[in-house]
């Protein structure tokens, strides 16, 4: 009876060990290689080694990337790119108007 016990404890403790530890990883490495499929060029990235620029060409068949970094090409596997944030489309915000106030006060509201 107590072999019984004890293997439906193991079996909980491993079902646990999968959905706190082995799910969410393979979540995020799905996460991940759906990023690394929508790369494109101009996009900011951040390699695993902390190095920021920009993409400037992918070879998806090599599974290299070259990356701008103020103007020093390197060549990096796809593998390496950590981050990737697409830049926003600047826009200049619309200026709303605005009624001109008067900042100086005159002899008379001064008193």
């Amino acid at each position: 009876m107590q072999q019984y016990g004890s293997i439906v404890i193991l079996v909980v403790l491993f079902g646990l060990m999968y959905f706190f530890m082995i799910r969410p990883q393979k979540k995020q490495q799905q996460k991940h290689q759906a990023t690394l499929k929508s790369l494109q060029k101009g996009d900011h990235v951040v390699t695993i080694g902390r190095l920021h620029g920009v993409v400037s060409n992918i070879d998806r068949a090599k599974g290299l990337v070259t990356i701008d970094c103020d103007g020093i090409y390197l060549d990096f596997d796809l593998n390496a790119i950590a981050n990737v944030t697409r830049p926003e489309a600047t826009v200049a915000p619309k200026a709303e108007a605005k009624p001109a106030e008067a900042t100086e006060k005159t002899d008379d509201e001064a008193k």
